[in-house]
């Protein structure tokens, strides 16, 4: 589809604002975090002495170090969990059209219509029936199930779109149901999956109500968790606030950065098809 050259400045003007539009409040965070911990920074400006150290100060005020550990605890246990479920779901009602798969994805996706907030309260209890409450299972297993309507839909997106024609030919040639999904519908699905698990890591690792509200002990909750030792004696010091934030942040930045081909590929694949 050819396009005018007026069509394709404004699309290069729009992804340049979208950028700035980005980088702007990170790099607003950089500047805070340089100035002087005593110091209430108004604006946007580069500071002429830059405080390094405030990574430091707060990379041990906010006890980062033990909350990124306990952080990847909670993405081990959750992660992995939800994503074999999604992708077994999504292939059961995407390929293989099990019988009240309609209800079901209907079921799912009302799911996605329930504000998280609301869940709070019920789960605190039913944490506390479990005997879950206050340790990091309190976190892991809702997570998992509140992972599951976005992650079900997002995978039976894929494999509904699947020819049936391969499953056909699997089944000719003597593939079992567990050899077709391994051998043939998983690796076409890699660029799914691969998208959902960094959705899921983000989502994870980023997760801070849930903690605060169902662990007590500050350091077995998440790294966003790690904000709230700034209470107190920090609480005015900006720098070191946005020092954290930043610390907390950059793993996640930098995972999205490692794998962004793996989920681009995987929009366009769903883009393409019909």
């Amino acid at each position: 589809m050819n396009t005018s050259r007026a069509e394709t400045l404004t699309d290069r003007v729009l992804l340049v604002l979208a950028l700035v539009l980005t980088l702007l409040p990170l790099l607003n965070m950089v500047s805070a975090a340089l100035q002087p911990a005593d110091v209430n920074p108004t604006g946007l400006a580069w500071p002429t002495d830059p405080q390094w150290g405030n990574f430091a100060a707060a990379f041990e005020t906010g006890h980062v170090g033990k909350l990124m550990g306990s952080s990847l605890l909670i993405v081990a246990g959750v992660v992995p969990a939800a994503l074999l479920a999604a992708t077994l779901a999504g292939y059961a009602l995407g390929s293989l059209r099990v019988r009240g798969g309609g209800p079901v994805l209907i079921f799912l996706v009302l799911g996605l219509a329930i504000p998280f907030e609301s869940l709070i309260i019920p789960l605190y209890y039913q944490a506390q029936t479990l005997g879950t409450l206050n340790t990091r299972w309190a976190v892991i297993l809702p997570l998992i199930g509140l992972f599951m309507p976005f992650g079900v839909f997002w995978m039976r997106a894929h494999f509904v779109n699947v020819p049936r024609e391969l499953s056909e030919a699997a089944r000719v040639d003597g593939a079992g149901l567990w050899q077709e999904f391994r051998r043939i519908q998983l690796p076409l699905a890699l660029p799914a999956v691969s998208a959902l698990a960094i959705l899921y890591f983000l989502w994870t690792w980023n997760q801070f109500l849930l903690p605060v509200v169902l662990i007590d002990n500050p350091l077995d909750r998440t790294a966003a968790g790690a904000l709230t030792f700034f209470q107190g004696q920090y609480s005015l010091s900006i720098p070191l606030l946005n020092a954290g934030a930043l610390i907390v942040i950059t793993p996640v930045i930098i995972v999205f950065l490692i794998f962004q081909r793996q989920f681009v590929k995987a929009l366009l694949s769903g883009a393409v098809k019909s």
